[in-house]
């Protein structure tokens, strides 16, 4: 594995086998991966809404995940 060949990554940390122990990023890219996490999890919420159901306003939704 090559950290070139992953998006975001600065390094890869490894065993003495190759096997990947720790990713290194900047952290800027740390929090651009963890909105995108959020904003799935946001999505899949919208998702399993009932059908029929009030629909939250953002900052409802948001307030009912935390």
């Amino acid at each position: 594995m090559k950290a070139e060949e992953y998006p975001f990554v600065q390094e890869l940390i490894t065993d003495k086998k190759g096997q990947v122990l720790k990713v290194v990023l900047e952290f800027e890219e740390y929090q651009r991966l963890l909105e995108a996490l959020e904003d799935e999890g946001l999505y899949r919420a919208m998702q399993e809404a009932v059908t029929g159901e009030t629909p939250l306003r953002m900052n409802e939704a948001l307030a009912v995940l935390d």
